[in-house]
């Protein structure tokens, strides 16, 4: 347990938030910033001497219930609150489910890549945004069957053949075993296991080589069913606040295949 930096960390997170950010009133005659103490531990739940000694580095190893507790005091982003479990020596409890939500800003983005296809999916493999781009490659059906899980393994919906199925396949499952592991109480991925299990003897075969898979560049080509072969990149930028990433389609400048990516991005926006 990092005690001291528990304690500066704690001082400068109650110290940013004003009364009004927990629905107090504004009070010009504070004479210290941010909150006081006591209101912290109000809000936590706890009482205001053990978390004097929090701040003061004299605290016992607090349980994850306090932290929980402080982590909503103090209103912590989900990457704070991850770093305040660190602090105290213990890891942060899995989350309840997984974030299903694309946040307005990544959705903006995918708009503003004209060239370039681009989807968000969320740690069970929903595709919960993507760009007209993207849908003109990936199947006009995106919106019904978005779940790449069962596009590969159950054929829901629109799986144009791919040179980098059987690799697609083991990402898959690798994403998908570290959410299990994430959030145990998720019914709907639960639900998801449950379907891919019963469904494809692949995938239970694959689940069992427990397979690891870290995000990062690929190259595959695609059998699209009215533009042929296009050879394209795929890379994954990481949202961890909300354990979801965006894949972005791309091909190599000047190709044949980035000419006809082009012609389809026209055909998409019109």
């Amino acid at each position: 347990m990092a005690r001291h930096e528990l304690a500066r960390f704690l001082r400068d997170r109650r110290e940013g938030l004003r009364p009004q950010d927990i629905g107090l009133p504004a009070d010009p005659h504070r004479r210290t910033p941010g909150l006081r103490r006591e209101e912290v531990a109000e809000l936590a739940h706890m009482s205001v001497d053990y978390y004097t000694r929090l701040e003061q580095a004299r605290g016992p190893r607090p349980s994850p219930r306090i932290l929980d507790g402080l982590a909503g005091a103090l209103r912590l982003a989900p990457a704070e609150r991850s770093h305040l479990f660190r602090l105290a020596g213990t890891s942060a409890p899995p989350g309840v489910r997984a974030v299903r939500r694309v946040r307005p800003h990544i959705a903006q983005m995918l708009r503003r890549l004209p060239d370039t296809g681009a989807i968000v999916t969320d740690a069970a493999y929903d595709v919960v945004a993507w760009n007209p781009l993207a849908q003109a490659l990936l199947g006009d059906d995106l919106g019904r069957h978005g779940n790449l899980a069962r596009r590969r393994f159950l054929a829901r919906g629109h799986a144009y053949e791919s040179s980098s199925a059987e690799e697609f396949g083991h990402i898959v499952v690798a994403r998908l075993r570290r959410a299990a592991d994430r959030y145990p109480h998720d019914t709907a991925l639960t639900a998801l296991l449950g379907e891919l299990r019963t469904g494809s003897e692949e995938f239970r075969q694959i689940w069992d080589e427990r397979p690891v898979h870290a995000p990062g560049h690929r190259t595959k080509t695609i059998d699209h069913p009215t533009a042929g072969a296009l050879q394209v990149n795929c890379d994954v930028l990481l949202v961890p606040e909300d354990d979801q990433e965006v894949v972005l389609i791309t091909a190599d400048p000047g190709s044949p295949s980035a000419r006809t990516i082009r012609r389809l991005a026209g055909t998409a926006a019109s």
